[in-house]
């Protein structure tokens, strides 16, 4: 149940306006620097022509990267592909502001909660990322060498597509208003904790097609703009419901070449 009052209601409207414009820009900095370091990363790897430095350090061959390495990769991964994927939840969060409903603090607290799931996320690409290298499955770019990994790769992730889980999820995600209603609270740390529980309904609806990193290749600039892309179409009504199964259909299909080729290339 919301209560609102304005003791100066063009004043505090005003006011509420530039803080949410600032709020922005601090948002999409983030994301631009994301894209920019992943941008460097990948052009300073050894696998391109530019000596590895720095950020480049990060890009090591699959086999060869240390966790800490691999996990910083993933971090900007999710900040760079999944912060785009939160503007309509941030965005009604803040139009609650204007009426005095949250404040500042609550916001950046919101995103923190949501980016601190990410965070954990990236923590569980860079584990299997670090496993799937050692054990031989992955080429330098982080994309799979075995046929029969990309095959349960697109598999599940198109499988996953008509899951139960995956309906409920999205159907929240699309739904940004109806979730703040339902568990609303004042406060940074109640803000936090919606955040957070908005950062496990969106890894529940992406966590499949995060993997086909693993496809497209980990240190792809396409395979991520690609991805990116799609998981902010799904998540808008409008648009998301004629995107999702046909995707599904798809990467079943794709499951299914590749597992063709698999079996006359023995």
């Amino acid at each position: 149940m919301f209560f609102f009052g304005l003791r100066d209601p063009g004043m505090s409207l005003s006011n509420g306006i530039n803080r949410q414009g600032m709020l922005w820009i601090g948002f999409f900095t983030v994301v631009l620097a994301a894209w920019a370091a992943l941008y460097v990363m990948v052009r300073r790897s050894p696998l391109s022509e530019v000596p590895p430095g720095l950020l480049g350090d990060l890009c090591l061959s699959a086999a060869n990267a240390s966790l800490g390495q691999l996990f910083a990769m993933w971090a900007l991964m999710s900040a760079a592909m999944m912060l785009p994927t939160f503007v309509p939840a941030l965005r009604t969060f803040l139009d609650l502001g204007a009426t005095g409903a949250t404040r500042s603090v609550d916001a950046a607290a919101l995103v923190a909660g949501y980016g601190a799931v990410w965070m954990l996320g990236a923590g569980a690409g860079a584990i299997a990322q670090w496993t799937l290298a050692a054990a031989g499955l992955l080429r330098p770019d982080g994309a799979s060498l075995s046929l029969w990994l990309t095959v349960a790769l697109l598999l599940a992730a198109g499988l996953y597509q008509f899951s139960v889980l995956k309906t409920g999820c999205l159907a929240k995600c699309r739904m940004p208003l109806t979730f703040f209603m339902e568990r609303w609270g004042p406060g940074p740390m109640r803000a936090a904790r919606m955040g957070a529980e908005l950062g496990v309904i969106c890894f529940g609806c992406c966590w499949a097609l995060m993997a086909l990193a693993f496809v497209g290749g980990t240190m792809s600039l396409l395979w991520m703009g690609g991805a990116t892309l799609f998981m902010v179409l799904e998540k808008l009504p409008d648009i998301g419901r004629y995107l999702t199964r046909p995707a599904g259909v798809l990467l079943m299909a794709a499951s299914c070449i590749v597992a063709l080729r698999a079996v006359f290339s023995i």
